[in-house]
């Protein structure tokens, strides 16, 4: 989990737009966030499996 502080700083304005940090939306994830669902894979794959997410199902074969 993301502290206040990390959480903070990743929601202000950045000096340059390559130092934007992204974080998942429902558990503060830095590293694997999908820019088109801003959630992180784990978290997709959780709703995804549950059959929140429309249009997306977990794949098996």
């Amino acid at each position: 989990m993301a502290t206040k502080a990390h959480m903070a700083k990743a929601n202000r304005p950045p000096k340059y737009s390559t130092r934007r940090i992204r974080r998942c939306q429902l558990c503060g994830r830095v590293r694997g966030v999908y820019r088109k669902f801003q959630i992180c894979r784990i978290c997709l794959r959780n709703l995804a499996h549950e059959g929140k997410i429309p249009g997306l199902m977990k794949s098996s074969w």
